[in-house]
């Protein structure tokens, strides 16, 4: 049973209050000509309805919307599903950063249940990284392989790992939240109806339920929301590269490498591909860099990044900037930092006139040194930074580069 919501009918009057009061959109009126008092009636978009309750809320004059919410039992047996499992992504048979980023988080996870890390590896060729996976971490690895999975393709991949989670029942699966990570999770999740939290920035075990937390910014990035998957199995996430260290290599480490050979003429595929075109760019990549010097509004204008481009090119580093330079249009969105930029984790972060919003933290916090430069002492960047200077930065930074290239 899931969590239903309804209007009644005969209470509804169209007054507007849970229209107001719904923080998602999700609730519209619409006309209803042959009720001549009440000739207006709200309707809700369930796709858009987070069941917060709100609504019901703001009508308890009315009592014109109900919620049923779920029992709370179990939609599976919890005791049959055990292990953690990582989606070892590869393209053209190059196994993804984030993949080894997933074994050191899903390890720890995996300790704590006291269970068995697996790998799951899918592609053309791809059973020599199997190896590899077990030296990071993985206690066993999973191998399909097959001419159908030369290239990333929804369909196939999608069948053939959702069969095996179907047969192996592990209770946790994690997966890059990367281009591939995004559009096959999401299918994976609705084929073994379970629940998906995408692009988490943190990952922990309730040992006394087995359940996991899965924390990941809501509500524009202004909190941090913690999710569970309580009644499903399994508790499925997705993770930004540069979210979690890399997992360290261990030679010595002794595991199972399990090939699985699907039915290959049961698995099809209503799209195909045509052609794979490289990215040609000599820029920095972003994700990549160590040294990372990013602007912000404190620049109070676009000719700051010119200031900015010059301290970066004297640390021999890449530019990044916060939202609000980016929104600004004072640079191009492939340089944003943040929830809806890129997440990073140099080894120096110099943040100049970046106040440092949740959005913008959860995209670098990982990073190993920051350095803020600011004029407001109590700026959210100044507080988490490892060496906060407070001042003009355009006083500061040609300072700096002068020290620099001294």
């Amino acid at each position: 049973m899931s969590d239903k919501i309804e209007i009644i009918r005969d209470n509804c009057t169209g007054c507007l209050l849970c229209v107001r009061a719904c923080p998602f959109g999700a609730i519209s009126l619409i006309e209803r000509p042959e009720h001549p008092k009440k000739n207006k009636l709200a309707v809700i978009d369930v796709s858009k309805c987070n069941f917060c309750g709100a609504c019901v809320e703001a009508c308890k004059k009315y009592r014109a919307i109900v919620i049923t919410r779920e029992d709370g039992h179990p939609a599976v047996n919890l005791s049959e599903y055990r292990g953690v499992w990582v989606y070892a992504e590869q393209r053209h048979s190059d196994v993804s950063p984030v993949v080894y980023e997933l074994l050191n988080e899903g390890r720890a996870l995996a300790d704590k249940l006291s269970t068995r890390l697996s790998a799951v590896l899918i592609g053309d060729g791809v059973e020599k990284h199997a190896q590899e996976l077990i030296y990071h971490g993985a206690d066993r690895v999973y191998v399909i392989d097959g001419p159908i999975f030369r290239e990333f393709l929804d369909e196939p991949y999608a069948e053939v790992l959702s069969g095996l989670i179907f047969g192996e029942k592990p209770e946790i699966v994690l997966m890059g939240a990367t281009n591939i990570g995004r559009s096959f999770a999401s299918r994976v999740a609705a084929k073994i109806k379970t629940g998906l939290t995408a692009d988490c920035t943190g990952l922990d075990i309730d040992v006394s339920n087995r359940n996991l937390m899965q924390t990941r910014p809501a509500f524009g990035g202004n909190v941090m929301a913690t999710i569970l998957t309580p009644r499903h199995r399994p508790q499925m996430a997705t993770v930004r590269h540069k979210v979690f260290k890399k997992a360290p290599r261990d030679a010595g480490r002794k595991g199972e490498i399990i090939k699985r050979n699907p039915d290959f003429t049961k698995l099809k595929s209503r799209t195909g591909f045509l052609e794979f075109v490289s990215d040609t760019t000599t820029k920095i990549n972003l994700a990549e860099a160590d040294i990372i010097v990013s602007g912000g509004r404190g620049l109070g204008k676009p000719e700051g990044f010119k200031l900015i481009e010059e301290l970066a090119s004297a640390l021999c580093g890449a530019v990044g900037a916060s939202r609000a330079a980016v929104d600004s249009g004072w640079i191009p969105y492939s340089h944003q930092v943040g929830q809806t930029g890129r997440t990073v984790a140099p080894k120096l972060y110099v943040a100049c006139g970046v106040s440092g919003q949740i959005q913008h933290l959860v995209g670098m916090g990982s990073s190993d040194i920051i350095v803020a430069i600011n004029r407001d002492p109590e700026a959210p960047m100044m507080k988490i930074a490892t060496y906060a200077i407070e001042g003009d930065l355009y006083e500061i930074i040609p300072c700096i580069i002068k020290e620099i290239k001294k």
